[in-house]
């Protein structure tokens, strides 16, 4: 005889089992409807061009992808809306430096960088760029820090806005030369600081690699002393790094990467990753990013995506909290880093 107990335990169980096969069955039919991709800063930026590249390059591999722009909080809104969100997949963020790395270290955004996104690829970076007025009399990084000595609170640096990866781009610089007394001016966007720098207004700005920024170089408009990276640029190989002039911990790059919820099926997380290393294989795909002054990664992983967040943390958060940086101030908008 089966006793009242024992059944309900086994109506359970075949209840669940119920559950575990509905739910590897999702998996394995996912996507079953479109993905939406949530780029947390107005359209029109760099984020938003990346992830409307990534969203077309999808439709063959995943299937149809929708943008969801949702700005302000310095992309705190839009996460938090995907940490929020279903663990399905079917949500997933566009994120950045500035949303998981400054936020975080400089407020008290309502989500953790980490414990509350599965990260699935990093797409790439943009690397931070010294670019100084012509008239200015440098033409690597020592010399810059000699003639910033030699004329002390004399020289003035640009950047799209404080807490952008150019403002602590400088801030690092300071701290790692001793060139202490550069005076910060923070711009409201990447434009204006150019503009000030072409006509003389200010000496130099750390600002993000752009195709525009490239062509004033080779211009002669202004002049790009070095990129912030351990490797030349795809986009800029005459440029040397500040690894060659000598500073290897002066690396400085928004980085852009696709991240779900926390809890969201590990076949799911993988799945979209291997779509996007086969996007990034594809040439043309490659180049369209290339040509902006983005550097691709093309191996990302899940597991090293997460790395890749938590190495940017450790690195930033001695910067940030010397600044003395809170998220009270405005933090550059996406192309600003």
């Amino acid at each position: 005889m089966i006793n009242r107990r024992d059944m309900l335990v086994c109506f359970g169980c075949v209840a669940a089992a119920g559950l575990m096969t509905r739910s590897a069955v999702a998996q394995t039919r996912y996507p079953e409807r479109p993905i939406r991709l949530v780029i947390p800063f107005v359209p029109g930026g760099v984020t938003d061009a990346v992830g409307r590249e990534w969203a077309h390059a999808m439709k063959a591999l995943l299937g149809s992808v929708f943008i969801e722009n949702q700005g302000g909080g310095s992309g705190s809104i839009g996460a938090a809306a995907v940490a929020r969100a279903d663990a399905d997949g079917y949500s997933i963020l566009l994120g950045s430096a500035p949303t998981l790395v400054v936020v975080p270290i400089a407020g008290h955004p309502p989500y953790h960088p980490i414990r509350d996104f599965a990260a699935i690829s990093i797409l790439g970076v943009v690397p931070v760029a010294f670019v100084v007025n012509p008239s200015l009399p440098v033409r690597n990084l020592q010399e810059l820090v000699d003639y910033a000595k030699a004329n002390p609170g004399k020289l003035s640096y640009g950047s799209p806005g404080t807490g952008t990866m150019g403002h602590l781009a400088g801030e690092l610089f300071q701290s790692l030369t001793g060139a202490d007394e550069l005076v910060h001016v923070p711009y409201k966007g990447a434009g204006p600081a150019i503009s000030d720098l072409i006509s003389g207004h200010i000496s130099m700005a750390l600002l993000s690699v752009n195709g525009p920024m490239l062509e004033l170089h080779r211009s002669g408009k202004v002049r790009v002393l070095a990129v912030a990276t351990p490797a030349r640029v795809t986009s800029a190989p005459e440029v040397p790094t500040v690894v060659e002039q000598k500073l290897p911990g002066m690396i400085s790059h928004n980085f852009y990467g696709l991240f779900a919820r926390a809890g969201t099926p590990p076949a799911i997380i993988e799945r979209i990753s291997n779509a996007t290393r086969a996007a990034m294989a594809d040439d043309e795909f490659r180049q369209k990013l290339i040509a902006a002054g983005f550097e691709p990664y093309l191996d990302s992983s899940p597991e090293a995506a997460r790395r890749f967040v938590e190495d940017e943390i450790d690195r930033w958060r001695p910067v940030i909290m010397a600044v003395g940086l809170k998220l009270g101030m405005r933090i550059g908008d996406s192309e600003s880093a």
